[in-house]
C-alpha cells in the first residue's frame, strides 16, 4: 500500500511539474502565460487594456523603479534644474573649501569647468583643500547595495566625483588611468592594487573615500592647470569665516542627467536623486527616512496606491514591491518625458530591470504612431532575452 501510494504521489508530482513547466517552444506571449511568477499589462493610448496577467500582484520591480524616481524628481525640480556646488576661500588658512549638495554628475569634464572658474578668481596657490559633505548624513545604508567593487554597488555622498568610481588600466608592471580626462590619484592607485591586467571600473568601496577622492581629483586638475596646491586635506564643517568664491551650476540639466541615468541604469544617480528629494523637502542632512516620506507622500497624492513597498530609489532592494498596474500608472504620468527612456529600437522605448531571478521591462510601444504603455514583471528564472522577445511580439 505504501509503495503504491508513494508511486502515485511521484507520478502525480511529475505530471504537475510538466503541466506547470514553461513551454519555451511556444510564442513568447504564450510562454509568458504559463509562468506562475509573472505579470503583464499593456494599455493603449486611451488606457484601454490590450493584454493582462496578474496585473495587481506585487513583484520585485528591480531597476524599473528608476522611472518613478525620475518622475518625482522632474515634477519637483523641473527638467531645466541644475544642481549646485559651492566653492569658498578660507582667508585665514588659504584653503580652498568645497561644500557639496549631492550633485550626482560631478564627472571629470565638470571639474575642468570648475578649474577654469577657479583660475578666473586670480588665485595662484592654495595651501590645502577642505570639503564639507554634511548635506548627507554619514554612513547612509541602502538596502540591496552590496560590498563588491562593482560600480552598481557604489556608495552615495554629498560630494563625489565620477559617480564615486574610478576607471583604471592595469599593465604588466604599471597602472594608468582608464580615461584620458581623469588623472590617476593616490586613492585610485591604492584601490587598483591586485587587479588583473586589463581595464576596470570599480567603486571606491567605502563611503568616506568619496569626498577625499573628489579633493584628490580636483587637486590633480588644478596642478595640471598650473595652479599650486599642497597635499593638506580636511573633511569637516565649512569654516564660518570662509569667503564664497562662486556657486557652480552643473552644465547638465536634470533632464540630461535622467537621460543618462535611465540609459545606463546608474544606481548612484538614482539614489542621489532619492536622497536629494528628502533633503530638499525635509531639510538637510539627507536621510533615507526623509526620502521615504517624500516618495510615500507623492504616491498618496498622485496614485493612491494601497499596497506597495519602496525602500530606495534605484531598484537595488529585493524588498521593493510594485504591480504591473502601478508601473502603468507611473508610465502614464511619465509620457511627457518618454523621450528620456532608453530606445531599444524605433518602436520600443523601455527600461529594463535585472536582479537574481528577477527580469522586468517597462515602457512604451509604438503602435501605428500611437504609443501604448506596457509593464512586464517576471520573478523567476528565464532566458535573458525573453522580456525583449515578449515586447517585440506585443508590437504585432
Amino acid at each position: 500500500m505504501r509503495a503504491t501510494s508513494s508511486l502515485h504521489t511521484i507520478i502525480f508530482s511529475c505530471a504537475l511539474l510538466i503541466s506547470c513547466s514553461p513551454n519555451w517552444a511556444a510564442s513568447p506571449l504564450e510562454t509568458l502565460q504559463s509562468l506562475p511568477d509573472a505579470s503583464l499589462l499593456v494599455v493603449d493610448a486611451q488606457n484601454q487594456i490590450l493584454h493582462a496577467k496578474n496585473i495587481d500582484q506585487l513583484f520585485i520591480p528591480a531597476s524599473t523603479v528608476k522611472v518613478l524616481t525620475a518622475l518625482i524628481a522632474l515634477n519637483h525640480w523641473s527638467k531645466d534644474h541644475r544642481f549646485t556646488t559651492d566653492f569658498y576661500l578660507d582667508l585665514s588658512t588659504n584653503y580652498l573649501w568645497v561644500k557639496g549638495y549631492g550633485d550626482p554628475y560631478l564627472v571629470s569634464e565638470e571639474l575642468d569647468i570648475i578649474v577654469a572658474k577657479l583660475k578666473q578668481a586670480d588665485i595662484t596657490k592654495f595651501d590645502g583643500i577642505g570639503v564639507d559633505a554634511s548635506y548627507f548624513k554619514e554612513m547612509i545604508v541602502i538596502d540591496g547595495q552590496g560590498e563588491s567593487f562593482n560600480p552598481y554597488d557604489t556608495s552615495v555622498s554629498a560630494l563625489a566625483a565620477n559617480f564615486n568610481t574610478i576607471n583604471v588600466r592595469i599593465h604588466q608592471n604599471s597602472i594608468s588611468s582608464g580615461e584620458s580626462q581623469t588623472p590617476l590619484t593616490s586613492i585610485a592607485h591604492t584601490l587598483s592594487q591586485g587587479l588583473p591586467i586589463g581595464t576596470h571600473r570599480i567603486n571606491l568601496g567605502r563611503a568616506e573615500l568619496g569626498p577625499k577622492y573628489f579633493a584628490e581629483l580636483l587637486k590633480a586638475k588644478l596642478n595640471q592647470s598650473g595652479m599650486l596646491i599642497n597635499d593638506n586635506f580636511i573633511n569637516g564643517p565649512l569654516p564660518n569665516n570662509a569667503q564664497r568664491l562662486f556657486t557652480h551650476l552643473n552644465s547638465r540639466t536634470l533632464e540630461q542627467i535622467i537621460l543618462s541615468m535611465l540609459e545606463f541604469s546608474n544606481n548612484f544617480i538614482a539614489n542621489q536623486l532619492y536622497l536629494l528629494l528628502g533633503a530638499e523637502v525635509h531639510h538637510a542632512p539627507a536621510t533615507m527616512d526623509k526620502s521615504y516620506s517624500v516618495f510615500a507622500n507623492y504616491i498618496q497624492q498622485h496614485f493612491e496606491w494601497e499596497h506597495y513597498v519602496l525602500v530606495e530609489g534605484a531598484g537595488l532592494s529585493t524588498q521593493n514591491r510594485l504591480s504591473a498596474q502601478q508601473l502603468i500608472d507611473v508610465l502614464n504620468s511619465f509620457k511627457p518625458y518618454k523621450h528620456l527612456m532608453p530606445m531599444q529600437n524605433s518602436q520600443i522605448l523601455a527600461k529594463s530591470g535585472t536582479l537574481k531571478r528577477v527580469s522586468t521591462y517597462t515602457g512604451y510601444l509604438n503602435h501605428s504612431e500611437h504609443w501604448s504603455s506596457f509593464a512586464l514583471m517576471i520573478n523567476q528564472k528565464i532566458p535573458y532575452n525573453f522580456r525583449k522577445q515578449v515586447a517585440t511580439e506585443l508590437l504585432k
